[in-house]
């Protein structure tokens, strides 16, 4: 994972989020937040009762994988993930279950850097395929995960999502 530059923009570290740090834990609650509030996503702030369960839930759920991007010592975007299993390839898979930037970061390729540090992950783990769930109206983000390699069937959630993979070997 490690630093590097996006388009001469200072460098972008992908850690490993460990919930057991108050600084990754109140990272991961406050971009999540962040990301609540967006339109795409419904506009609200997480309610207190989620805010306090979230970090403990996702501590005890086994396949939890977070990834966050730090930049000038601060976390700027977070993809919150969870290990599947693929029975028709008898491999696990990784889900991305959230990927967000916080707006004032947004444009600068840190998306990207988290999309490829879960796949790097997904890789290392012998996952056949990552796979996500976007809002339909988050056409920003569609065009993302189809610009690195993820394709859509055509099918939604009751309406609301799109879901997207790709294969990885």
């Amino acid at each position: 994972m490690g630093s590097g530059t996006e388009q001469n923009h200072p460098p972008v570290e992908i850690v490993r989020a460990e919930l057991d740090r108050p600084d990754h834990s109140a990272a991961v609650l406050d971009l999540l937040d962040a990301f609540a509030r967006e339109p795409v996503s419904g506009g609200r702030p997480l309610p207190r009762e989620v805010r306090e369960e979230l970090i403990p839930g996702l501590r005890s759920h086994p396949t939890t994988l977070i990834l966050l991007a730090r930049k000038d010592g601060r976390f700027i975007g977070a993809a919150i993930c969870f290990t599947g299993f693929s029975t028709f390839r008898a491999r696990p898979l990784i889900n991305i279950h959230d990927l967000t930037v916080l707006d004032s970061h947004r444009g600068q390729g840190i998306g990207r850097r988290l999309l490829r540090a879960v796949e790097a992950e997904a890789r290392e783990m012998g996952c056949c395929r990552v796979t996500l769930e976007v809002w339909n109206e988050n056409l920003g983000a569609r065009r993302l995960y189809g610009s690195e390699g993820y394709r859509g069937d055509g099918s939604t959630g009751g309406g609301s999502y799109f879901f997207m993979q790709k294969e990885l070997a």
